[in-house]
């Protein structure tokens, strides 16, 4: 790979990834929506354009469905396409291309076709976008056979999940929070792809077991370290591939600590931590103290209302109220 171990942002990690597969990789292509000069509305794709040019890195109409169903032809045909959706909201405009085609073509063909294509996408609330422009989408996607879904919260798990849905052969959704794209981190390129259906143990610990995605892994952490100051040791886990959930490392977890608390940017009702309570529930119901709890956004659309929206956003506060419930 031709980037070196450095500090990067969670976007840079992005473009490093992509950039890097491009190199090794003519069939990897970029399509999207002003991703070629303008470098993406997030800026993710900068440089790419000029570096690539423009059969490799291709502006696209604004028409979701015509260019995620060129994407899915150009993976049937052989090629590598990374598809941008500006915002991961705009997957409902395209929803049939992504769950009634690319999802199935393996299935419907016995196997003898595949689309390998990468759907990236900005997701998440927090920067005043609204109600149709700051969903993080991450559940939409958990009940459609033959889609994966990766959601990482830090630089090296984005070039790492990249480089590993760029290799997995079938549709990867590959959703990046807003609010993350300027965080720094550490980038390992030599430490290779980060495999999809693995959780990582953000920090170990004794009392309590606590799942979060995205952006609520920063949360997360920060609730774990009040909660330390208490005495209260939460081990946290980064769940960072929701499609397929690595159930067997969180219940892992819970038969030591005998507690499950899980964090998510939207509403519980049919949320990723729901399904992830009900299978620890069948593998480990014997090791569970207490009712795991699930922390997560209001039943209803994101505000425009800064305070509004500030307010369904799960915070470290709200927690660490639900954990000292847990344990009362």
């Amino acid at each position: 790979m031709s980037t070196p171990e450095r500090e990067v942002t969670y976007r840079e990690a992005i473009r490093f990834a992509l950039r890097d597969a491009m190199l090794a990789d003519d069939r990897v292509l970029l399509l999207g929506e002003d991703i070629g000069a303008a470098g993406g509305v997030f800026k993710v794709t900068e440089g790419l354009f000029e570096e690539f040019g423009a059969n490799r890195v291709m502006d696209t109409p604004i028409s979701e469905t015509a260019f995620v169903g060129a994407s899915i032809g150009l993976a049937l045909a052989g090629f590598k396409p990374v598809t941008e959706l500006m915002f991961a909201d705009f997957a409902a405009v395209c929803w049939d291309q992504i769950v009634n085609q690319a999802a199935k073509y393996l299935f419907l063909s016995a196997g003898q076709m595949s689309v390998p294509m990468v759907i990236r996408s900005g997701a998440g609330a927090g920067l005043r976008f609204g109600a149709q422009h700051s969903q993080t989408t991450e559940s939409w996607f958990l009940n459609i056979p033959g889609l994966k879904v990766v959601a990482p919260s830090n630089p090296q798990d984005a070039y790492g999940l990249m480089m590993s849905a760029l290799n997995d052969g079938n549709p990867v959704i590959y959703l990046e929070h807003k609010k993350l794209y300027t965080s720094r981190g550490q980038i390992d390129p030599s430490a290779g792809a980060v495999p999809i259906g693995v959780a990582r143990v953000v920090r170990p610990g004794s009392t309590i077991t606590m799942t979060a995605s995205l952006a609520m892994v920063q949360v997360a952490e920060q609730a774990a370290v009040q909660l330390a100051d208490e005495g209260i040791d939460v081990e946290l886990i980064d769940v960072r591939s929701l499609v397929p959930l690595d159930v067997s490392t969180i219940a892992e977890s819970v038969r030591k600590t005998s507690r499950l608390v899980t964090v998510e940017e939207q509403p519980t009702f049919g949320g990723w931590g729901s399904q992830l309570v009900a299978e620890v529930v069948e593998v480990a119901f014997d090791s569970l103290d207490a009712p795991p709890v699930r922390v997560g956004a209001p039943w209803a659309p994101t505000a425009y209302s800064p305070v509004l929206e500030d307010l369904a956003i799960p915070s470290p506060s709200r927690v660490v109220a639900a954990v000292r419930r847990l344990l009362g």
